[in-house]
């Protein structure tokens, strides 16, 4: 059994209280609720949630008209979701290569392919923030306007992450996708939001998040006409219960984060064979506290587990994967920076309910690994 897990659901009284009045039927518009509060916690016009995180981004798609053979240029260095929800609509995702230090996508190369493909069929950017980590939002916004690409950014990682000082899901982008329960950091629920200030993408958001139905308001309640192809992508009230709990506590937890990466930087900072963060970025909320391991990456991921410490790798490059590698003939070094860091990284635990004893668990398991390489 794992003494420290590489993640661990955050629960608290408020989350049970919510839960038990959406049960009771005491309150159920826990949903509704949620979107003031999520408004009000970001900073943004409009919030719609939604059943998970990738069906936000799907709907994110299908609130910019994406068709088949357009394109959409992401990070190689994403989830599966972010080029998978492009792919359903049988358009193309296009990556782009790496920063060495935040693992994001490197905004310099993003220019150079906008610069060099300018196209009707190029609709979008989805920028992934890494850990919570975000490039240069201002360059990115000034380059959609530019292209005449809308900036949707995957913020799976970035609740509650700020950029100048502005949380994201309010600092300029078209749309802007979280999740409530992270790639490989799942919760015990699901759900995510899709966050705009654009009044069209909203509009249009909302009737395709409900199979597009509109209905009458002084006609019967069940008489309805629908108007478009959409889907469901409803948040449960139970789900919408629970995250209203975890909203409130996100900052208290950002802070908690960046003093166990702290501890973390301050132990590891000069052991053999690993490479610490960079801890410069004082918005870096660190919902990912990512080291690099200079040999034998997994081998050292097996030993922490063997003593009792789970780990994460965030990600392997899109272009690896059998799919993508297939579907537009890629080669291995085709991103070699992202290449070289996925040969390295290992993201280790790092939650708010960790206790200092924890942390210092994983410290010693390292220290006493890594005194083993050669």
């Amino acid at each position: 059994m794992m003494k420290i897990p590489f993640s661990k659901y955050e629960s608290s009284r408020e989350a049970h209280g919510n839960v038990s009045d959406a049960l009771d039927g005491d309150d159920v518009a826990q949903v509704q609720k949620l979107q003031e509060e999520f408004i009000e916690y970001v900073g943004s016009s409009y919030a719609l949630a939604t059943s998970h995180g990738t069906s936000a981004l799907h709907l994110a798609m299908l609130a910019l008209d994406l068709k088949r053979g357009d394109k959409v240029v992401c990070s190689v260095n994403a989830h599966p979701s972010v080029p998978e929800v492009v792919r359903h609509f049988d358009a193309e995702p296009v990556f782009i290569d790496i920063e060495e230090i935040t693992y994001n996508m490197n905004i310099e190369k993003l220019e150079e392919y906008l610069q060099e493909n300018k196209s009707k069929k190029l609709k979008a950017v989805i920028l992934t923030h890494l850990g919570g980590v975000c490039v240069d939002l201002d360059r990115v916004y000034e380059m959609g306007k530019t292209y005449g690409v809308k900036i949707v950014e995957d913020a799976s990682d970035a609740l509650g992450a700020t950029y100048k000082g502005q949380k994201i899901g309010a600092t300029g982008a078209d749309i802007v996708c979280f999740n409530f329960s992270p790639h490989l950091k799942k919760n015990i629920c699901n759900g995510g939001m899709l966050v705009s200030d654009d009044d069209e993408i909203m509009e249009r958001a909302k009737l395709l998040a409900n199979h597009a139905i509109v209905r009458d308001e002084d006609a019967l309640e069940y008489i309805y006409d629908v108007v478009d192809i959409g889907n469901d992508y409803s948040l449960s009230e139970l789900n919408a219960a629970y995250i209203r709990s975890q909203i409130l506590q996100q900052d208290e937890n950002i802070a908690r984060q960046r003093e166990i990466a702290q501890m973390y930087s301050n132990a590891l900072d000069g052991v053999e064979h690993v490479t610490i963060p960079d801890m410069s970025n004082e918005e870096n909320p660190f919902s990912l506290y990512i080291i690099k391991i200079d040999k034998n990456r997994d081998s050292f991921a097996v030993e922490l587990k063997k003593e009792g410490v789970g780990t994460g790798l965030h990600y392997i490059p899109l272009h690896l994967l059998t799919y993508y590698k297939a579907k537009y003939t890629l080669r291995v070094n085709d991103f070699p920076v992202a290449l070289r860091a996925y040969q390295q990284v290992l993201s280790l635990p790092i939650y708010a309910s960790m206790s200092d004893a924890d942390v210092e668990i994983v410290i010693n398991a390292i220290k006493k690994i890594a005194k083993t390489r050669v």
